[in-house]
């Protein structure tokens, strides 16, 4: 068991350097155990980092020779990882959904990160795409010793699944990365709504409908991250929505909901729906009922090929626990 009381580390800086390199050299030996670079900076910006008796907040912050630095440290809380429910996962051809020389998309399970994140050891879908496609090559050429690369684009959160693209080659990141900033990469997504006092009368179907407003993060920094409108600050968000129809989730009322979302924000989607009484069911965050997993499906993601420039669309199917969209009443 680690001390759960807090540790005050000083040191003493022999030349000029950034306060977050310093903590990534003299923190993993004053304590035994390495420290990720996400811990280090949530460290400076907690205010537990302090520069000749003077809080420092900042982690580019320069230290001058001969400066002193010292460091509260809670170790349970630092070392703590969460161990989230993710699933074990393996990807196989028939999860790949498009692929050439210079792109793979390929169809996310729920309950599976996009990538590692904070926690360096937890396996991601980028890490089993690599593995896919090194066990692959290693079966064409035995002799081959170093993993492909493989590039992130866009993420989908844990939950979610669907179409989700990466790049091949370090050639295609650019007009890649440009396509799905300037949103000329369209995605498509299906999710279960229940209704929470939607503010529509959703009596006929299709019901199309728009929901815009400035976003930003409305949870305090210690607590799980929650976004929703905000009234400076804020950055642009626009989503449009068909609904679908009635449909029965479990004895529950809810509505079979097309989402097309027109710029990138986090969480975007679910603050959109929620913000209108239209939570997704499963997502408990922004007020919708329990149900195992966030009932949220990138069902499609068009984008002009990097290389070629022709339009590229593909598709994800929906997974058995979206087949109550097929009961959709219109």
């Amino acid at each position: 068991m680690r001390n759960n009381k807090n540790r005050i580390l000083s040191f003493r800086v022999q030349s000029a350097v950034r306060i977050d390199e310093l903590l990534r050299s003299e923190l993993p030996r004053a304590l035994g155990s390495p420290v990720s670079n996400s811990k280090i900076r949530r460290l400076v910006v907690a205010g537990a980092v302090c520069v000749d008796g003077r809080q420092v907040r900042v982690p580019s912050f320069s230290v001058r020779k001969g400066g002193s630095v010292s460091v509260s440290v809670d170790e349970e809380k630092l070392f703590f990882e969460k161990k989230p429910d993710d699933i074990a996962f393996e990807l196989s051809p028939s999860d790949v959904l498009f692929e050439d020389d210079s792109v793979i998309v390929v169809n996310k399970p729920s309950m599976f990160p996009t990538e590692a994140g904070m926690v360096g050891s937890r396996d991601n879908l980028h890490d089993a795409v690599v593995r896919f496609l090194f066990a692959r090559e290693k079966a064409r050429n035995p002799n081959m010793r170093n993993p492909p690369y493989v590039g992130i684009m866009h993420r989908l959160d844990r939950e979610t699944s669907g179409a989700i693209l990466f790049t091949k080659t370090r050639a295609a990141n650019s007009p890649c990365h440009d396509m799905f900033e300037n949103h000329t990469a369209r995605k498509t997504y299906r999710a279960v709504s229940t209704d929470c006092g939607c503010c529509f009368l959703l009596s006929e179907f299709p019901f199309s409908f728009a929901v815009s407003f400035p976003m930003g993060r409305i949870s305090p920094k210690s607590h799980a991250a929650k976004w929703g409108k905000v009234s400076t600050g804020g950055v642009d968000s626009l989503t449009e929505f068909t609904v679908l129809g009635r449909i029965d989730a479990g004895g529950k009322k809810a509505y079979a909901v097309e989402c097309r979302p027109l710029t990138g924000r986090t969480h975007q989607i679910r603050v959109h729906l929620a913000s209108v009484g239209l939570p997704i069911l499963g997502d408990e965050l922004y007020g919708g009922d329990d149900s195992g997993r966030i009932m949220l499906h990138a069902a499609s993601l068009s984008f002009p090929h990097p290389v070629t420039g022709d339009d590229v669309v593909v598709s994800a199917p929906l997974p058995p626990s979206f087949g109550v969209f097929e009961g959709a009443m219109n």
